[in-house]
This record gives structure tokens, sequence and C-alpha cells, in this order.
């Protein structure tokens, strides 16, 4: 830069500090010492980024009068007398991004009054709005959301059991599961889509917590068929996200499974595929007496004509560690996979005709024909494969059957199968280490939808089975099928095969797609980083859809899940297994006001011997006040205490789930039971089940409709 070009840049500097009463700066021309890169130091568009002007000039100043020879940064290379030393210029420190204060940039959730809704909001809306919130997701037309990029954290519990009823100023507890569930329904309006506004003074004193907690109040409308009735899955529709449209087209089909982008194999050993207890009892086994401890295990009782395998205890079939090879996913078990055919010998009677087991690596150890106690009425062979000429000469009794397996089946045998249920009843034998094909690749929906075999196969192992036609199934073929999908489940993990077909896995979308914008102390806005999360769940959460999160934490009560959410949101103190901070997403679900309401198939929990012990508080609850009542008290001082715990800028919200499932369910078992009987030749049904259609299906639309679950944004 020559002389006139320095000068004129000089007189612009002198020019604002005049402006800004300051004292003007030598001229930078010095006759002996001065070099060209001082005037890096002197010339303001190298003022360091972010920093005020004034503080920035003042800075300057300083160090154009300290300073003698050579630059700010280091020393002229041409004075080399002075030994070309590097200095240190100190410079102003940026500071920290601070919290929003309320009101001031500060992230919201709010709902106006004039907005018009067209229809109740239903769960994935609620999805959407955490997709919107943290990553591509589409913006809600139902609500809005100002400040998006300040949001921190979002932490969305799911509480089924709780009823929008409850919210009523005059709710009575004492007689509220005793009373008509129409006296306890909201009245329904045209306008009954719409939030309902929380005031403390108009709820019962049980809730009135949630008033300082949450503004509104929302009906939130359960995933469901209308059509045939059914309720789908609340916890699957909220944690499943549409896939991304392909940009080669829709294929029509099963689209066979793929690895998601970043997936890593994590082997996992055969056993941790075992059904538990609450598996076996949600679908339909009989439980062996070696799983059950205590008054259950006392008064178990063998249904006549049953057989169970001679296990004492669990740990007769664990395996020392020194006998196991290094590497085996079996664990030194012995595998076999069953499959059965059956035929009916009475009205809704199936009877076991054939029997196939295969071992670990695909040999046929028993493959039988069975000749059942009762005459054949429909051979049923479309599915069954067996015809009559097949069991003319065959000798063999379920009583055979059962004595061999009792041989077979030791206290180190794992028994595999789909849908195993029906297998175990036709064979009338239980034994506890069992693994259900149904159960460790659930449907996409969720329960109690269960996928079939074929469908699994063709998807995951993209392999054609049960092809016979009119010649049936062939039951080595489906053994050696559920073998082969147990195989991939241990090579792949525990994650492989829960997320859903029609959709992708919300804690992966968010991992995948999560943003990370400059509020939140990205260095990009809207640059797609990831963001981490947790499942916290009673049981083993990487069971199911918890499996794609970066964290999964087992609970065995509600208390367990409080602790759970509050360390998932603030992280571990030394940040081992939870980064210090804690996850940007936490996923959660309450169950034990569920079990009391009888909502949920395992047996009421005690609430004087819950395992976790009561809430820190809960000896101020008055012990004339009803259980539903205590209970309610117990959920919002747990779910008060993590309120309390989430830092600024945290999006909390609950949702049920659902309404009162048990008279829908009941109805559908009602409405199975006379198709199996309408559709059954000769049982003299037809006549009821036109009476049945008529007044079910009104019945159906009106507990459907009474089903809607109730959801809660805080704002």
């Amino acid at each position: 830069m020559g002389k006139k070009a320095k000068r004129k840049a000089a007189k612009l500097v002198n020019k604002a500090l005049t402006a800004l009463g300051s004292d003007p700066i030598p001229d930078p021309i010095d006759k002996a010492s001065s070099s060209d890169n001082q005037d890096e130091a002197q010339t303001p568009d190298k003022f360091d980024q972010g920093v005020p002007v004034t503080t920035a000039i003042a800075t300057l100043e300083k160090d154009a009068s300290t300073q003698s020879d050579g630059s700010l940064k280091r020393s002229n290379p041409h004075d080399a007398d002075d030994g070309g030393e590097w200095q240190v210029v100190s410079r102003a420190s940026k500071k920290l991004k601070k919290v929003p204060k309320p009101g001031k940039n500060y992230p919201t959730i709010a709902f106006s009054p004039n907005a018009r809704l067209q229809s109740k909001i239903n769960i994935s809306q609620m999805r959407d709005l955490v997709t919107y919130i943290f990553a591509d997701g589409a913006g809600p037309q139902w609500i809005g959301i100002t400040h998006r990029p300040a949001f921190r954290k979002i932490v969305a519990i799911m509480i089924p059991g709780i009823e929008e009823a409850m919210f009523k100023h005059d709710v009575d507890f004492d007689t509220y599961n005793n009373a008509d569930k129409e006296e306890n329904a909201v009245v329904a309006s045209p306008d009954d889509y719409y939030p309902r506004p929380l005031k403390r003074e108009r709820l019962p004193e049980a809730l009135q917590p949630f008033a300082d907690m949450f503004t509104h109040l929302w009906p939130v409308k359960t995933p469901g068929d209308d059509r045939h009735g059914k309720m789908h899955s609340p916890m699957a529709a909220f944690l499943t996200t549409p896939t991304p449209k392909e940009k080669n087209g829709t294929k029509k089909g099963i689209k066979p499974a793929h690895e998601p982008s970043g997936w890593k194999n994590e082997r996992a050993r055969i056993t941790e595929f075992l059904c538990t207890v609450d598996d076996l009892t949600d679908n339909g086994y009989l439980v062996h007496p070696a799983m059950l401890e205590g008054a259950a295990k006392d008064q178990f009782v063998l249904p006549e004509g049953w057989v169970i395998t001679h296990v004492k205890s669990l740990e007769e079939g664990q395996v020392p560690e020194d006998e196991i090879e290094k590497g085996s996913i079996t664990e030194g078990r012995n595998v076999l996979a069953l499959d059965c055919e059956m035929c009916m010998t009475g009205e809704n009677e199936f009877s076991l005709t054939r029997i196939s087991i295969v071992d670990w690596f695909g040999n046929v150890v028993l493959d039988e024909l069975v000749k059942p106690d009762k005459p054949i009425i429909d051979y049923v062979t479309q599915f069954s494969g067996i015809t009559e000429e097949m069991l003319a000469p065959v000798t063999t009794t379920l009583h055979d059957i059962q004595q061999k397996l009792l041989e077979l089946l030791t206290p180190r045998t794992v028994l595999i199968g789909h849908s195993l249920e029906s297998d175990t009843k036709a064979l009338r034998i239980s034994h506890p280490f069992i693994i259900d094909t149904s159960i460790i690749y659930p449907h996409p929906r969720g329960p109690p939808l269960k996928s079939s075999l074929k469908w699994l196969a063709q998807k995951y192992l993209s392999k054609e089975i049960q092809k016979g036609g009119a010649n049936g199934h062939d039951s080595i073929e489906d053994s050696k099928t559920c073998l082969d999908l147990v195989k991939q489940k241990c090579e792949k993990g525990k994650a492989w095969g829960t997320s859903d077909s029609q959709g992708e896995n919300l804690f992966r979308r968010l991992a995948r797609a999560g943003t990370a914008y400059k509020a939140q102390g990205g260095t990009a806005g809207g640059a797609e980083v990831g963001k981490t999360s947790a499942a916290v769940d009673w049981g083993d959460p990487s069971k199911g859809a918890g499996a794609g999160a970066t964290h999964q934490l087992g609970c065995k009560n509600d208390e367990d899940v409080t602790n759970n959410v509050i360390r998932a949101v603030q992280g571990d103190p030394d940040g081992l297994e939870i980064r210090g901070g804690g996850v940007d997403f936490v996923w959660a679900r309450m169950r034990e006001l569920e079990a009391l309401q009888g909502w949920w198939n395992r047996n009421r929990v005690d609430n004087t011997n819950s395992d976790g012990g009561p809430p820190r508080d809960s000896e101020a609850i008055p012990s004339d006040k009803s259980e539903l009542e205590q209970a309610l008290v117990r959920l919002t001082e747990r779910l008060t205490r993590i309120y309390d715990a989430l830092p600024p800028c945290t999006a909390f919200m609950l949702y049920s789930g659902s309404g009162d499932p048990r008279e829908m369910s009941r109805l559908q078992k009602v409405q199975a039971q006379w198709r199996k009987e309408y559709n059954t030749p000769g049982s003299g049904a037809q006549g009821s089940v036109r009476h049945w259609v008529y007044l079910g299906e009104v019945k159906y639309q009106r507990d459907t409709k009474v089903s809607d679950n109730k959801g809660y944004c805080c704002n």
C-alpha cells in the first residue's frame, strides 16, 4: 500500500474517532520503523467480527501506542536483529450465547383464539410438531411457533389412563370408575376440536398444578380404521414419521428392508430376544411355572391334557461362560425352530396334524403327522397342506408327540417360531425359553397387530414362501424361515426390524435430519448435524421403536421414569453414558395410571408397594382420598418435578394416546367371535350376526368416538 493510500485510510479512522469523541491516532507513516504489516492491525476492516466497534477501536489505539516496531501479530521479517520472535496480542473474548429471556426472542408454542380449526388434530400432527422444531418437517397449521431456532430441547411424555373428564371441575374421583362412561364423557359440540384453556380455579385439586405447566388441553384423535373399527397403536403413530419420497418413483409391492444411513451392525446373543413374562402373557401363552414367582407360582395349576418341560428354574438354562465358544451368538444353547399344522375337529376347534422341527443348521430333527383324538370335520388343506389320504395310515397321537418333546426340550433349549402361542396350544405344552418372530419383528402399526411370516420373509429375507396354493403350507419351510429371521436379527442387532415399513423411526429421523441453528450453537444456520435422543419406558425400550434412540433407559415404575427423564435432560455428572447437558429429544411413557385404570393387560399396580417407592412428598397425600385421586396426585407431583428440572427453551408436551379402550376391545372380541361363527358352515348363527352388525356397529361408532385421546401442549 502506498503512502497516500495509508494516509487516506488514517484520515478515515481519525474522522470516525473524532465523531466518537476520541483522540485521533498518530500518523501511521513512521519515518524509520513503520511496516506494511502495521496497517493490518490499524485498518478498520480487520476488526474482530462480533465485537462492538467502540471496543475494537479502543483496543487498537492502545496497541498502536505501545508497539514501537514490527507488526502487532508478529515481528517484521526484516528485523533479524530482534530474533523474529512471535508476540501475543490480547483480543476481546467472545461472549457466550445467552439464553433469551421470556418476551425477548424466547421460543413459544401458542394457540390463537382467532384460529379456525376444521377438524380435531391427531397424534401425527403432534409428532410433526417435533420434526418441525428439530428437523425438516413442515410447519403446523393448528398452532403457532415463534423463534423456532431458540428451542433447545423437547420432552414428550405419553400417559395412558388420563382422560379429559378428569379435568372437569365437579368430577368425583370416588365414583369415577363406577359411573357410566357417558356421564364422564365431555358433551360433544361442533367446536369440540378446539383446545380448552386450563384455569387453576376450574380444575380439581389433584390436577391444579397442570395449569402452572400448560395453557391448553387439546382433544387429539387416535389413529384407527373406521371401516373395521380398529384403533392403531398411538405410540407407533407418534414414533413413526412418513418415509421421504424416493426420486425414482414408488415401487409396488413389499420393499426389501435396507440399512438406514449410518447403520452399524451390533451382534447380539440369541438370549437377548427371549420372551419375557409380559410378552408371553400379552400374547396368550401359558406361562411356564419356572418364570413365575411368589404367590403366582404357588397358585399355578396345569390345565388338563397339558405338559410342562422339565425346567425347575431359569438359572438351569444358563450356560457358564467357559463353555461358550468365543463369538457364538447361540450362547451355548440348543436352538430349535418349530411349526405346526392343524385341522378342524369341531366348531372353532383346531387339532394338531403335523409337527416339524429343525435345528440351528436347518437339519430336520422331527417331522411327523399326528392323528387327532377327535374326527376331523375340515382338513383346511389350502392352509395346512393335510389331506385325508395323508392321515389315513397315521397312528401317532398328541400324547406321543408330547413325550418326544419332553425329551428334546431341555433347560438349555431355545424354541423358535412365529406366533408360537398357536403351536404350543395345539401341542398343549409350555416351555420358558421362547423366541417369537412376530414379537421381535413388531408390526408397523404396533400391537396387537402382527406381521405374517410370509410378509417378513419377503421384507427381510427377499424370499417367497407359502406358494403351495391348493397344496397348502410347508411346515419345514416355515420353520427354516423363522430360523433365518432370528439369525439375521442376531447378526444385525436389536434395532433391526423394529422400524415401520410405512415410515421412518422418529429417533432416527432426528438423528439423520436434525437441524442446528446459530441460536443453538451451530456454526451455520440450518445445518444438519443430527439430534441426540432418549427413550424412557417400562421394561426394555430397545425391543420396540425405542431401539432407534441414542439411549434406551428401562424402568420398573413411574418413579424410575421420572428420574430417568430428568437424567436424560440434564445428562450424567461424569458424562460417561449420557453427555453433559443431556440429549436433545426425550420420549417417555408412564404406565401406573394405565394399569390402575385396567387399561393394561398387566395386573393393577399396587401403589402402596411400588418397587420405586412413593414420590418425595407423597406423605402429604390425604389417606381419605380415593385410589384414583391419590394416583393423580402422584402423577402430578412427578410431572412437576420433571417440569422444574427442564432447562430454559424446552418444549414440554403430554399426551394420553387414547381414551378408555376397554369397551372397544370387548366389542372387537365379540365381533370377531360372531364372524367366526358366521363363517362356520352349519353353525346357525347367520341370523344372530345380522342383529350384531346392526346394533354392534352403532355402538362401535360411539365407543370409537369416546376413545379419542387428549393431548397437552406447553407454550
